[in-house]
């Protein structure tokens, strides 16, 4: 008799969300509400009511959820999706409304810190490796910047009917972006998309993009979650480099959401990159399998570090005593706190010592 809250990074997702698990669900007769911020007044007051009165089942909705007028007394489940995309204190703040709560967190790849979470022990994880049938690998490759190939490969793309993410994450420059591309492909549709614009214009290009009325959405990192449209199957990524590992493998993971062979292309400029964007990059290339999502958050985990496990840092190194004996000493005591260790058997390890000078004992 319990309610569960299930809550989204974005309006858009939420609205996803709330469709599938109304379609999924209604038949079984199970209530299903949404909320969110972009709701009318009264339309918020009315799902707020249902949940007073333990008249809906599940409530989906954006971090509306967290707000002060939300009843929380008979909540038995939360649900979090695309987890590393809120941060801790919106997480802990829900967690705590109420002891009991069951916590199950949703995600393509983990922040570091939650993955180091579940690697010592403190949190349990689940994986789902097998992808849905028919799914092909994305094909990923990183460029140099140039229109050339830019126009290449919007050509092939929409040549087979398709549709083309360009992501450029600039918002000031992102109408010149639009107008070269127009100028490029005078019978395509380009449009525009990034977070300052007004709530009602957003919806209406996303969803002109959804009906394939847009060939070429030209956008910031907003779609990295929640856009599911199997006809968009080429996404470009401008200045790749400038992004983290986590979000350009939920950036690819846009396109290929079908059975149409897909690509990724990371465009760079053509200069030195520092060391870390350069590991990101290669690790983006290197895991293109289908659920590549865990080992490419524990390449993060190397890349970024664990962070702080109880406190608000989400990433970071541990410098001082190296990663690996971190993890051990930090087993060890979490071993003994739930009486798992016995006669000091939970913390044994060989060490290892390299020397490169002559390693005979004198003959006298």
């Amino acid at each position: 008799g319990r309610q569960v809250f299930f809550m989204a990074p974005t309006t858009i997702l939420a609205d996803q969300h709330y469709i599938t698990a109304k379609n999924r669900l209604g038949g079984l007769g199970v209530n299903v509400d949404l909320l969110s911020r972009f709701q009318k007044k009264s339309e918020q007051l009315v799902v707020l009511d249902k949940i007073k009165n333990k008249k809906t089942d599940i409530v989906i909705g954006t971090h509306r959820l967290m707000s002060n007028d939300v009843p929380t007394e008979n909540l038995g489940v939360l649900i979090i999706d695309e987890e590393h995309r809120f941060g801790v204190k919106h997480k802990e703040r829900i967690r705590l409304l109420k002891k009991d709560v069951d916590v199950l967190t949703l995600t393509a790849t983990p922040i570091p810190r939650t993955l180091q979470q579940s690697l010592v022990g403190v949190r349990d994880i689940s994986r789902i490796d097998t992808p849905p049938k028919e799914r092909l690998p994305i094909k990923t490759t990183i460029l140099y910047y140039a229109w050339g190939a830019i126009k290449h490969q919007i050509q092939r793309e929409v040549d087979r009917g398709g549709q083309v993410y360009f992501l450029h994450n600039d918002i000031r420059s992102i109408p010149f972006v639009v107008e070269k591309i127009k100028k490029l492909f005078p019978d395509s549709v380009v449009r525009g998309a990034h977070g300052s614009m007004t709530s009602k214009n957003l919806e209406k290009t996303v969803l002109s993009f959804f009906s394939g009325q847009v060939d070429v959405l030209v956008c910031t990192t907003i779609i990295e979650s929640g856009l599911d449209v199997t006809n968009a199957n080429t996404v470009i990524i401008n200045n790749a480099h400038r992004l983290g590992l986590a979000q350009l493998y939920q950036i690819r993971g846009r396109v290929g959401r079908g059975k149409i062979q897909a690509y990724c292309w990371l465009l760079i400029p053509d200069k030195k990159l520092n060391e870390n964007a350069f590991r990101r990059l290669k690790a983006i290339e290197h895991y293109s399998a289908l659920g590549s999502g865990y080992q490419i958050a524990l390449k993060d985990l190397e890349i970024r570090g664990s962070g702080s496990l109880f406190g608000y840092e989400q990433s970071g190194h541990i410098n001082n005593v190296g990663y690996n004996m971190y993890c051990k000493i930090l087993k060890k005591g979490l071993d003994e706190v739930v009486g798992s260790a016995k006669n000091g058997k939970g913390f044994s390890f060989r060490p290892v010592v390299s020397f490169k000078g002559p390693a005979y004992f004198p003959s006298t």
